[in-house]
């Protein structure tokens, strides 16, 4: 399938330099019937256009790389670890191998990998967006070269493509629920982003809890914590020792907000779950030994990799219509020590 942008892009190409289409697609492939020097000319051209020759978009592909890219904001998180085998459960049993690609949770590093990428060493694309991606031109250039997508858990909504996720809206619902009926009159939610639906969604689940329980103005209990170690500890430490605002109740949203929170608790002598009580969306293999244990809304997180990846595969073997396929796979709430006697 020839893509009208990439004609586009070759056809300025051709009028900047004064050369025929043929003769850059040529140069850009590296074949011998070129100069260096013409090679060089165009090649330096390309990159001030910013232009990623695709083979999924010029019909040059000729043969599959059998390699699915997985792009995670991070390993350390133990969703993505779980995930990720689910991933690989599914992609061996169809004959692909995967390579994993880390953002660390950065746009600029998000874009240099879906640009690295997109020449067609891959077959098709799975990938759980970064905290910090608020716009998806970069994302929907896949969709326009034809390259198969699926969002895992972290999904750019506006995107038309596979999603695999879970009722995040229901989970923070439940989450914020659970502790006001353990008796808690403060309840505030941390989160690292205002711009990742899945956090958006945990928060307004959390507002309309709140709001059911005659909370007035919910939005006030909601704090964006920064993912720097030195912020995070010390914002965490000023609310949780601010003499007005001190909460008796916490939903954490990401994991890794976890053990900043038992940390900070320890320092300051606040006792879980006296005095502050703790559910966090979390995976954790270790949350049982916790001191105390960790309440946690746990996500399905090997089912969600193992139905993207099944997705994926079905889009690239089949070409299955996946555009506006979602699947949603439930979470549970496992109420351990952190925010019950």
């Amino acid at each position: 399938m020839t893509n009208p942008q990439s004609n586009t892009t070759l056809k300025i190409l051709a009028e900047k330099l004064g050369l025929s289409k043929g003769t850059i697609s040529k140069a850009l492939k590296d074949s011998h019937e070129i100069s260096v020097a013409t090679k060089n000319k165009v090649i330096t051209a390309a990159r001030e256009l910013n232009y990623v020759p695709n083979h999924f978009a010029s019909g040059l592909k000729s043969r599959k790389s059998n390699t699915i890219a997985v792009i995670v904001p991070e390993i350390v998180d133990s969703f993505f670890s779980l995930a990720i085998k689910g991933i690989e459960a599914e992609t061996q049993k169809k004959g692909f191998h995967i390579n994993i690609y880390l953002t660390n949770d950065e746009k600029a590093k998000e874009e240099e990998i879906i640009k690295v990428i997109s020449d067609g060493r891959v077959d098709g694309i799975l990938i759980s967006i970064c905290s910090e991606t608020n716009s998806n031109d970069h994302l929907q250039k896949l969709i326009d070269y034809n390259i198969p997508l699926v969002f895992f858990d972290r999904a750019a909504e506006k995107i038309e493509t596979g999603k695999v996720v879970t009722d995040d809206f229901q989970a923070g619902y439940i989450a914020s629920n659970h502790l006001i009926a353990q008796g808690c009159k403060k309840v505030c939610f941390l989160s690292i982003s205002e711009s990742l639906s899945i956090l958006q969604k945990r928060t307004e689940g959390f507002v309309q809890a709140l709001l059911e329980n005659n909370i007035k103005n919910p939005e006030r209990n909601i704090f964006q914590i920064s993912t720097e170690k030195a912020k995070c500890v010390k914002t965490i430490k000023l609310l949780l020792t601010d003499p007005e605002n001190r909460p008796d109740g916490i939903v954490i949203s990401v994991e890794l907000l976890t053990i900043p929170i038992y940390n900070a608790c320890k320092e300051l002598n606040i006792s879980m779950p006296g005095d502050l009580k703790v559910v966090c969306f979390s995976n954790l293999p270790y949350a049982d030994l916790l001191s105390p244990s960790l309440s946690t809304i746990t996500q399905p997180a090997f089912e969600i990799g193992k139905q993207a990846a099944g997705l994926l595969c079905n889009r690239i073997e089949k070409g299955t219509d996946i555009r506006f396929e979602k699947i949603i796979c439930p979470s549970r709430l496992d109420i351990r020590g952190s925010s019950h006697h």
